[in-house]
């Protein structure tokens, strides 16, 4: 038995040159406890350890979700150190816990601990606190990639730790301390990832990679269930994993956050303080002091076990949606931990063999050299936090936005901002700002003067000018351009009445019994789902292709085009039917039904006639598979199921060729390559497409259409980078890493009388685009209704060279095959699920790609 763990360290070292299976293998029979813990500690016998209770020893094999949650509750239990909250369900309804830590002294009053520290964040009561009686506050996420999975597995160590061990220093650091440990940000994606490993792992361990431990099957471990990346979600909280774990943040505002991840395999071991020139400008100096203060602890527990690491390089403190920089528009420290991936049991790598155990000890001791740091420099981390909302709440004037016409997107935008605390007010008085004018009823404003200043700034945040012009992660995310709503900075707070308490506004029947028909305005967010259900009840819809002055019985209605109508007369459902179903859809997704007096229009055309255009139901299909991009199918299938209650087949694509095409009338491809639809499958497809129906192509899955000549795009080729300027060749990377789009908001112009224009107001507006693809317009200008203006960058980092390339470029391109049509997509347009304002235009792609012509 080993009992060293640098003797350990030593012996998987020469192992590597030793190489038989059987000799590996060995390092999984000897592993015990001793490898992990740290020495001068005794512990508690009444307390199971991790073996004791699983059957197998850490980092053996991978641990299921429901084993770490078993064993955790085990130990809430079992020790009067610890208790436990389920603080939010997955989508397939796994629990995401929150296990409370510190002495039973501090369990016993800690409501009364956790809103003393919260007067940090109120400069009115800050002043008089105590900080060197005050508990730090640490919070400890693990594994918010379900496949980087030694950090949720070094967590039963963690928690045996701190339940078991005896002595003076776990004593004091347990006084001083209240630690929030999240034991795994994504279960869905980590049951999916351990089933995987688990399912592949050999009694005599195969460290080859090329091996099928090693290479999960699509779409991977590291998503959640719709396939979105949870650590990009920290700021949008579209998911019920982060909305469940922002409550649990803004509920404590921790003084220190970790972040467990692995990266490849042939890395070694990263701790933050990232790149110093891309911290976001909204972060303080102290806050970075304070984060290379954290990072010596780390340095000195990974030497200890001759673990090597590296700083200040490949990841930054730029984007606040991520969880190592959310903290840092908190007065509080994200650390980000890297850890070398082994992505199975034991992986060869060009650092020599990479075990499990050897991963998981790494996370174990950095969560180990946390709280060492936060227990040392508590008081520094207290004040920092209290002078942080000091300095904050010095805001003034206020952020006005909301649009008039969909009360969807103001609810979308505003729980946002309620997530995190920010005080939202409603108007009680009209305010013209920038030409536009925000009334009461659907204008709202966040002042500056509050607590959550800065958050503020952040979320509201434009910027075209960098220090930096390489970025981890996106460049700009501003809230306001996401949804496509006005906004406008003033000078002073208007009047208006804070919200509490927020809903969707329900909708109403305006005019009560129609016995002709009802108008339904297609501005609002959720009409596409109105639309759908309508349908599937057996409903026939047109939509208005024509602006038109119909007679209501609630007034004149005001029909635009994109107008839904429903006529009353010869449908599958009777008037009272309708009625009803009118009722209930109107109030649960807050859309507006206008009755409709006569058919005769008061000008414009009349409902008979041929300008209302039949709408053919939605019969979808998405492509998915190897090769494409998990991320853009995830949204698309997010945006159609959570979003407009849309059943959506998704079909491998290597079964393309046994499918029956005429059950589909709208295929959608994201981006990616589809080289298996090939020869009288191709041909198949384009004898589908001419028949009248639509194919909907994303990003990079358009080159595709185009080389099989489905799509007529002339791509706007970008030069050489390298032939620009000679450069030394130790900056290449740095050059060719600017040249690339990472992630900008541009303005486009729009055709608004384009069926894919219809609901969105004005004669602009912003996408967000996150790639090199560029178009020409089409010949046919009536091809092209969405292209970037001649000044189009909004916000984030674009080099000249491409900026110039982008102005009069196509944003969306339509090509006509007989009756059918390829609408292509140069970019995402449901980036992240929180850009809800081009969402807008996906939907008309979907629902009113058959009215489009030539």
């Amino acid at each position: 038995m080993i009992r060293d763990p640098r003797s350990v360290c030593l012996w998987l070292t020469f192992l590597i040159f030793l190489g038989p299976a059987g000799s590996q293998a060995q390092v999984m029979e000897d592993l015990d406890l001793n490898y992990y813990l740290p020495s001068g500690y005794t512990y508690n016998p009444d307390i199971p350890s991790p073996k004791s209770f699983l059957g197998f020893e850490i980092g053996e094999q991978h641990l299921s979700h429901d084993q770490l949650v078993y064993y955790l509750k085990m130990l809430c239990e079992r020790s009067d150190r610890m208790q436990w909250i389920e603080y939010a369900r997955t989508y397939e309804n796994r629990p995401l816990l929150l296990i409370q830590v510190s002495s039973p002294t501090n369990l016993a009053k800690l409501e009364q601990i956790r809103e003393e520290h919260l007067k940090l964040s109120d400069p009115s009561q800050s002043g008089s606190l105590t900080l060197n009686t005050m508990p730090a506050v640490v919070y400890q996420g693990f594994s918010i990639h379900g496949n980087e999975a030694s950090g949720s597995n070094s967590v039963p160590l963690l928690a045996y730790f701190l339940a078991a061990a005896q002595g003076n220093e776990i004593e004091n650091l347990l006084n001083n301390s209240v630690i929030l440990v999240d034991p795994c940000l994504n279960p869905d994606g980590f049951q999916r990832f351990s089933t995987w490993v688990n399912m592949h792992r050999s009694e005599n361990l195969v460290s080859d990679p090329n091996s099928r431990e090693y290479n999960e099957a699509y779409p991977r471990g590291r998503t959640n269930h719709y396939w979105f990346d949870l650590n990009r979600d920290w700021l949008f909280v579209q998911h019920p994993e982060s909305r469940g774990r922002i409550q649990q943040y803004q509920r404590w505002r921790p003084n220190v956050l970790t972040d467990h991840h692995e990266m490849g395999s042939n890395s070694t071991f990263f701790f933050q303080p990232g790149i110093p020139s891309r911290v976001n400008p909204l972060t303080m100096a102290r806050n970075q002091e304070l984060t290379a203060s954290v990072a010596q602890f780390h340095a000195r527990a990974l030497d200890s076990i001759s673990s090597l690491y590296y700083t200040k390089e490949n990841y930054d403190d730029f984007y606040y949606g991520k969880g190592s920089a959310y903290p840092d528009i908190h007065g509080g420290i994200g650390i980000l931990f890297e850890q070398a991936s082994a992505r199975g049991h034991y992986r060869q790598t060009v650092n020599g063999i990479l075990s499990f155990p050897f991963a998981v000890r790494n996370q174990f001791n950095t969560a180990l050299s946390t709280l060492r740091a936060t227990h040392s420099l508590r008081t520094d981390l207290l004040g920092w936090q209290r002078d942080f909302y000091a300095e904050s709440k010095k805001g003034s004037g206020a952020l006005v936005f909301g649009s008039p016409d969909d009360a969807g997107r103001n609810y979308h935008f505003i729980d946002i901002l309620k997530q995190h605390q920010i005080e939202v007010y409603e108007l009680e008085e009209t305010v013209r700002a920038n030409g536009q004018s925000y009334r009461p009823g659907s204008g709202y404003y966040v002042p500056l003067r509050q607590a959550q200043n800065r958050l503020i700034e952040a979320a509201f945040q434009v910027m075209t000018e960098f220090e930096d012009s390489l970025f981890y992660d996106i460049s700009t995310w501003t809230l306001p351009y996401a949804f496509n709503l006005p906004f406008a900075r003033l000078d002073r707070v208007p009047q208006g009445k804070k919200i509490d308490s927020w809903t969707l506004s329900p909708g109403k029947v305006l005019g009560g019994n129609s016995d002709i028909a009802y108008i339904i305005p297609w501005e609002p967010y959720y009409t596409p789902r109105v639309l759908h259900q309508l349908q599937s009840r057996g409903l026939r819809l047109k939509v208005a292709t024509d602006i038109s002055q119909v007679p209501g019985k609630n007034g004149t209605i005001s029909v635009q085009m994109g107008s839904l109508l429903l006529p009353v007369a010869q449908q599958a459902l009777s008037v009272s039917e309708i009625r009803q179903l009118a009722d209930q859809l109107s109030q649960e997704w807050g859309v507006n039904f206008y009755a409709v007096a006569s058919g005769f229009a008061q000008s414009g055309v009349d409902l008979g006639s041929a300008s209302w255009e039949n709408l053919r139901p939605l019969k979808p299909l998405l492509l998915v598979g190897n090769g494409t991009s998990s991320y853009e199918i995830g949204e698309i299938w997010h945006l159609l199921d959570q979003r407009y209650g849309v059943s959506l087949p998704m079909i491998e694509k290597s079964r393309f060729s046994s499918l029956n095409l005429d059950n589909y009338n709208t295929i959608i491809m994201a981006s990616g390559s589809y080289n298996e639809i090939r020869g009288n499958t191709l041909e198949r497809l384009k004898r589908w497409l001419s028949k009248g129906n639509t194919l909907i192509g994303v990003g990079s899955a358009n080159s595709w259409l185009k080389q099989q000549g489905l799509a007529n795009i002339d791509f706007i080729k970008s030069p050489n980078s390298d032939s620009v300027n000679r450069l030394p060749y130790k900056d290449k990377s740095r050059f060719r890493g600017a040249q690339r789009i990472g992630g900008a908001i541009f303005e486009v112009k729009i055709d608004a009388s384009h069926p894919l224009a219809f609901g969105i107001k004005g004669e602009t507006m912003p996408l967000f685009k996150r790639s090199n693809l560029m178009a020409k317009p089409s010949s046919n200008v009536y091809q092209s209704p969405f292209v970037f203006t001649q000044d189009p960058l909004l916000s984030g980092y674009i080099s000249p060279r491409n900026l110039n390339l982008l102005k009069g470029a196509s944003a969306v391109l339509l090509t006509f095959t007989g009756r059918g049509k390829v609408i292509s997509f140069m970019d995402d347009p449901n980036f992240r699920a929180f850009w809800f304002g081009s969402n807008r235009i996906f939907a008309n792609s979907l629902f009113f790609s058959s009215v489009i012509e030539p």
